[in-house]
């Protein structure tokens, strides 16, 4: 057994105390990123047990699959699917690390493409860009506002 994931710890610990007092939609939420974080630590060739970042990307993943299956919704006309999801992000928020705004974005992107110096090659170094982000924003920020922004700062 490798280290345990404290915040896989806490995720159990809120599930229960959710369903001790009755939480419905914390529960169900809960629940649901467990067993994503159960099949993760199974999935590959030998099960192993997720590290914090480990259960980060999972949580941000669920989290990214809330935000676009509610706006999904929301263009379908189905507010109250579309309540659910954004009422089950919010329950998944509270587990991400405080989330980055568009200046804060704007400005690791501006930072990112000085400190690589490549300015200049355009879109091409999109990849070197990105590359050098990952760290500063994973589970900070949406991949797909970063790479817009970057495409936006290298255009």
């Amino acid at each position: 057994m490798g280290p345990m994931s404290a915040l896989k710890d806490r995720l159990r610990a809120d599930l229960t105390a959710a369903i001790k007092s009755r939480d419905e939609l914390r529960s169900s939420t809960l629940r649901m990123v467990l067993t994503s974080i159960t099949n993760a630590e199974v999935a590959g060739k030998e099960a192993r047990e997720l590290t914090d970042e480990d259960v980060l990307g999972v949580l941000t993943s669920e989290g990214k699959k809330r935000r676009e299956a509610a706006e999904a919704f929301e263009q379908a006309g189905r507010p109250e699917q579309a309540a659910k999801e954004r009422a089950e992000f919010d329950v998944l928020a509270d587990y991400l690390p405080e989330q980055l705004g568009p200046d804060e974005i704007a400005a690791l992107v501006t930072k990112a493409i000085e400190s690589t110096g490549v300015r200049e090659e355009g879109m091409r170094a999109m990849g070197k860009v990105m590359g050098a982000l990952q760290p500063e924003v994973r589970g900070r920020a949406d991949g797909g506002v970063v790479a817009a922004e970057v495409r936006r700062q290298l255009g």
